[in-house]
């Protein structure tokens, strides 16, 4: 290994070797500024056949609907897979004007059949009929289909949540354990690309694109792969509550609260569940209230969203409008901390015990936080000192740990100053598991938000509502872009 691979190494514990293909590559060259076109596409560009037979099946949503005429006659041999084949899924709405015009050049760059536009072919379709496909003809004998899923890495041109969407279909994979889970790679087109900085990837993608498209690539082909954790959220709450919540929160068959914390007499007797899952950060409060706000009206006035700097601009407009930085009248509820409905109760690592947390007073908003990144680049919790770690029985917190960061915004100044980090946040916990339960009374409504979906929550006076959250027994793969 040479002196800049062992650099990277060590700050990040969390890197894991890439797969069998990748493992004699160094990474000084993910330094090297110019980049062959020709050279790049030999190293990313599968087979006509297979390419057109993922094509094939893709279209007619039919794993095993491949053509003859498509299959090469004994199958492909080894020696014809490329070095790094590669797949990008590309969000055309993201990134302001540039996402038609980014796609084509993605298209030149590696192939047509190599390109998925999310509007057009879905995340859990390329997986259920496109890799169903290769896994089919490599067990049919060909070689080449072998080590093109063997090898096979995802980029994904979006934002966080487009991200978030490609990782959770992939995770179907996991249901079968002898199944490669390709790692994945970011193209930064979001506003806050909280997972991309996370990864080494930006927090946006520079003016110059067209250059910066190919050796984005070239990271991609060459970069070492982390390890993520994810975290499945339950949100029950009374039958008859009307909520319209975020496209990642699909409804549950069945209320699967852990039965080792009991509910007791605030829970319904009837519930109605939602689960999904994050893999950056769920929040309760003003900052959530404020995002539901922007969406809104972002969605009924489209023409506002032109791109990550004008989204920002009219966010921090935005904000100032709805209490979070002023409070006008302590009498509304809605303005008050989230102590007056809320209650907190963890698990610890490797303890099977629930126990309640104090939530802290004069806090208006609570985020329990997975990544290092939040609110586009920033560091909420902090670089804690060892002292006040072993003091609050924290450990140095990382995106594989196995454990999410519960911590406390008191108001938009204190959001504010933790933001550009001359503080921290206010520290609540750091756990393997968390139960909130949201109880009513003067409350109507309280808003949440995950990976930047917000939604309201309807309160209810006689019963809580509860939002769960565990650690997904599986990890996804990220391609590092450091």
């Amino acid at each position: 290994m040479d002196a800049t691979t062992e650099k990277f190494v060590a700050s990040r514990p969390s890197t894991v070797d890439s797969t069998a293909g990748m493992r004699g590559c160094g990474l000084a060259n993910l330094t090297w500024v110019g980049v062959d076109k020709e050279e790049l596409r030999q190293r990313l560009l599968m087979p006509e056949y297979l390419r057109l037979a993922m094509r094939d099946c893709i279209k007619r949503k039919d794993a095993t609907a491949i053509p003859d005429h498509l299959l090469l006659p004994g199958g492909g041999v080894a020696d014809m897979a490329p070095h790094a084949p590669m797949v990008v899924f590309i969000n055309p709405k993201s990134g302001g004007r540039h996402g038609p015009v980014l796609k084509e050049r993605l298209q030149q760059l590696m192939s047509d059949e190599q390109v998925f536009d999310l509007t057009e072919v879905k995340p859990h379709e390329f997986v259920r009929y496109g890799l169903a496909c290769l896994e089919k003809v490599a067990a049919e004998g060909d070689e080449c289909a072998k080590e093109c899923r063997a090898r096979l890495r995802i980029m994904v041109a979006g934002g966080d949540g487009t991200v978030g969407w490609v990782l959770g279909c992939l995770g179907e994979l996991n249901k079968d354990e002898t199944s490669h889970i390709p790692p994945v790679g970011v193209i930064p087109l979001g506003t806050g690309n909280d997972l991309s900085r996370s990864f080494g990837w930006g927090g946006s993608f520079p003016f110059a694109w067209r250059s910066a498209v190919k050796r984005t690539l070239h990271r991609a082909s060459m970069g070492p792969v982390a390890r993520l954790d994810s975290w499945k959220i339950l949100v029950s709450m009374p039958t008859g509550e009307v909520v319209d919540p975020p496209y990642s929160l699909k409804p549950a068959e069945e209320n699967q609260l852990d039965e080792g914390l009991e509910a007791g007499v605030d829970a319904p007797p009837v519930a109605k569940t939602y689960e999904g899952v994050f893999y950056n950060y769920l929040s309760i409060g003003m900052d959530a209230q404020v995002a539901y706000g922007f969406h809104h009206l972002r969605n009924t006035k489209p023409y506002l969203a032109q791109g990550p700097i004008s989204n920002k601009l009219i966010y921090s407009g935005f904000s100032c409008t709805q209490g979070w930085f002023c409070t006008p009248c302590v009498s509304d509820p809605g303005l008050r901390g989230l102590r007056n409905i809320l209650k907190i109760h963890i698990k610890k690592v490797n303890c099977s015990q629930w126990e309640e947390i104090a939530v802290p007073k004069n806090v208006r908003s609570v985020v329990a936080l997975n990544l290092q990144s939040y609110g586009s680049g920033s560091h909420p919790w902090g670089n804690l000192k060892p002292d006040y770690l072993e003091k609050r029985g924290f450990v140095e917190a990382h995106s594989d740990d196995g454990l999410i960061e519960i911590f406390a915004f008191k108001h938009g100044w204190h959001a504010s100053f933790v933001m550009t980090e001359l503080i921290s946040a206010k520290h609540i916990a750091q756990a393997a598991a968390v139960r909130f339960e949201l109880r009513g009374g003067d409350w109507k409504d309280a808003f949440l938000q995950m990976d930047g979906e917000p939604w309201k929550q309807p309160m209810n006076p006689e019963y809580s509502t509860f939002v769960e959250i565990k650690k997904v027994p599986f990890q996804s793969l990220m391609i590092n872009g450091a």
